[in-house]
């Protein structure tokens, strides 16, 4: 996935297909090779699907928070020339592509969270380990799926590797303050673009009440529940993920 990458100026993406473009947005344990199975099913379905790598260790701490993000979101969009996208976001990227969309409505077509962030406060802290031995990463990172065995040793190397290198840990902690910040319980009522609400039944991150008050405070929202499944649902059933999905695209004509 990574050799994948095309690198722009400071943005580095990946992107296959023609077509309606589905921006994706990973978490803060998420690489992009998390979401494989949407990048393969996608594009045969018309769509452009981009994968945009975030600066989450890149940028001075002080400008280490969700709202930069959502801003170098939408500069990504704008050097893009892409007219109304469709932003597909999991845990932080959830929470970055909600305030994308607040702050720059005209420019979304439609979003599509999955075990996001932005109203629940221990979320960020709870699926992001401290420093730890590698035993206790491996605990942590097994717990954010429905099945431990998802948790392959190249991911507990990559988290054990983030926690252990003190620039990316201090980053960490600041993008998790600021995510507890940006709460967005207010604004969610106010947001009146497409949401399509995809939630592991077994989220041990974001708990499935998270998903039910994602869908009651955000106006035109739909939500569907994944069985025996934890915080990525589309790593961990990706074949229903894409089903959902490309139904309720479909439903929306999108």
């Amino acid at each position: 996935m990574e050799n994948n990458l095309r690198e722009e100026g400071k943005f580095s993406y990946v992107e296959e297909g023609e077509g309606t473009p589905i921006i994706i947005l990973h978490g803060l344990m998420g690489g992009l090779s998390n979401f494989e199975g949407v990048l393969s099913f996608f594009p045969k379905k018309g769509y452009k699907v981009v994968l945009l790598k975030l600066p989450l260790y890149e940028l001075s701490l002080l400008k280490t928070s969700v709202a930069t993000f959502a801003k170098y979101l939408k500069e990504f969009i704008d050097h893009k020339n892409y007219s109304k996208v469709i932003l597909l976001g999991n845990s932080l990227g959830g929470h970055i592509a909600l305030l994308c969309t607040k702050l720059y409505p005209e420019a979304i077509k439609a979003l599509v969270i999955t075990g996001s962030s932005g109203l629940y406060e221990s979320a960020m802290g709870e699926s992001y380990p401290k420093r730890g031995d590698y035993d206790y990463i491996r605990k942590k990172a097994e717990n954010v799926f429905y099945d431990p065995k998802v948790a392959t040793k190249e991911i507990v190397d990559d988290v054990f590797e983030t926690v252990n290198d003190r620039n990316k840990l201090i980053k960490t902690l600041a993008i998790a303050k600021s995510a507890i910040r940006h709460n967005m319980s207010k604004d969610l009522p106010k947001m009146q673009t497409p949401t399509c609400i995809i939630w592991g039944r077994n989220d041990n991150v974001t708990p499935p009440e998270v998903a039910e008050d994602f869908h009651r405070l955000l106006p035109d929202s739909d939500l569907y529940w994944i069985e025996k499944c934890g915080h990525a649902a589309m790593m961990e059933h990706p074949d229903a993920f894409n089903e959902i999905l490309y139904r309720w695209f479909t439903t929306r004509k999108y």
